[in-house]
């Protein structure tokens, strides 16, 4: 990652990825020189979401522009949560569970920025500093820095305060005083100077930009990006399953570019600025593309084409290509039943014992097995129509017979009615 020119403030502004700033001025001639930038992420599962994608592209572009970034992880932070954009407290983890998402988090975050050469990264973890405090040493050093009236003004306090069917305990009270610290923390032990985050963080970073100057007398800066929401509000990358995670064994490479691949074309500009780095000349020709043939669905198959490349490499995008291609009518050979399961999770399915299969079944009795036609004569009458299909290729008979030489995975065979009517048949045995 060969660092670019100095221009971080305009490759932002272009992006619309500046919500909130502090100073903007003095802090784009601020960084006008190399500085330290940190974003933070809470350690809530082993695996990074793409929730965390938008700050985890914002540390990039930063180092792109010649900048060091520091991701830090929440081991202390994380132990509580952080009330913002929450109506009711979290659970809270065990410091097993947290060592475990910290780790998880950490070797991925490798993946996505340069920890060597010039503007090297920085992973680091605030339970490191904050592990050791004894409650009197927080209040005296911390907490008389903090005015109470000051906290009780931010939204993300007022917000649940003002609600009548959920409080704010201490515990999460106290998540800004933290947080706040960090910052603060980072100022004198890493020369840090910006801190980064959505724009739901933004009473948490003035925080500690307060906190900075009363313990330190540091003048700090801060930027806050849009949160990555669908135009009807809902948060980019909830599925109906959960998450969209970026650890392949949760979300694999197909759903992951499946889920990109459908995105609206309300959205699909916004997704393009704010999480690839496509550039301003691609990004006007994707944008007159979608206006001019929308049908064509440029903007979406280059933002799940970047998007699972650079998540899940080259052979993520591959396998995930192969997989859609299935359901276009290419040939289906070779899979695991997991892959194939994976493409097809929400069709309709039958089972056959392998005895049976093994003997010899009639293509006929296969559709009525899956109940992709309700009699054996429909099913005759589609095969005769040449529309029935085993694994995208066509039974030309009636008489034809499946065996487990037909099977697409270890015990699986996907059959097909007419263009887009899928069904699996498992072997049981």
């Amino acid at each position: 990652m060969t660092p670019q020119p100095l221009n971080i403030i305009d490759e932002l502004s272009w992006r619309g990825l500046i919500h909130q700033s502090t100073e903007p001025e003095q802090l784009k001639h601020h960084l006008s020189q190399s500085r330290v930038v940190y974003a933070g992420f809470d350690p809530t599962a082993p695996s990074l979401h793409c929730g965390h994608l938008l700050p985890l592209m914002m540390l990039r572009r930063f180092q792109r522009a010649g900048h060091v970034p520091i991701a830090l992880v929440g081991g202390a932070t994380g132990m509580i949560g952080d009330p913002s954009g929450k109506s009711e407290e979290r659970v809270l983890l065990s410091p097993d569970v947290l060592a475990e998402n910290v780790a998880g988090m950490k070797a991925q975050m490798q993946k996505y920025l340069q920890f060597d050469g010039p503007c090297s990264a920085r992973l680091v973890n605030n339970l490191d500093w904050m592990g050791g405090w004894s409650y009197i040493h927080f209040l005296r050093d911390v907490g008389k820095n903090f005015p109470v009236n000051v906290m009780l003004a931010k939204d993300s306090v007022k917000s649940r305060l003002e609600r009548d069917d959920a409080g704010l305990s201490y515990t999460e009270f106290s998540y800004m005083l933290l947080q706040a610290y960090d910052f603060a923390h980072l100022s004198v032990n890493h020369d840090c100077t910006v801190q980064i985050g959505g724009s739901d963080q933004w009473g948490n970073i003035t925080a500690g930009i307060d906190l900075s100057r009363r313990m330190h007398g540091k003048h700090l800066f801060a930027l806050t990006c849009p949160l990555l929401l669908t135009s009807d509000g809902r948060k980019m990358g909830k599925t109906e399953s959960g998450a969209l995670w970026l650890d392949s064994r949760r979300t694999s490479p197909y759903a992951f570019y499946q889920y990109w691949l459908n995105v609206s074309d309300v959205d699909v500009l916004a997704c393009l600025r704010f999480l690839t780095e496509v550039d301003p000349q691609e990004y006007a020709n994707l944008e007159q593309s979608l206006a001019e043939q929308p049908a064509e669905r440029a903007a979406q198959r280059r933002l799940a084409s970047w998007m699972t490349e650079f998540i899940h490499g080259i052979e993520g995008l591959e396998s995930a290509k192969r997989a859609t291609e299935y359901l276009f009518g290419a040939e289906i050979a070779n899979l695991s039943d997991e892959q194939l399961m994976e493409i097809f999770h929400d069709v309709p399915s039958g089972v056959i014992a392998r005895s049976e299969l093994d003997a010899g079944l009639l293509a006929v009795d296969a559709p009525v097995r899956v109940g992709l036609c309700k009699s054996k004569s429909e099913a005759r009458r589609s095969l005769e129509q040449g529309g029935v299909y085993v694994n995208n290729r066509r039974i030309e008979s009636a008489e034809a017979i499946l065996t487990s030489k037909d099977l697409a995975s270890q015990s699986a065979m996907v059959l097909r009615v007419g263009k887009k009517r899928f069904a699996v048949l498992k072997v049981e045995g």
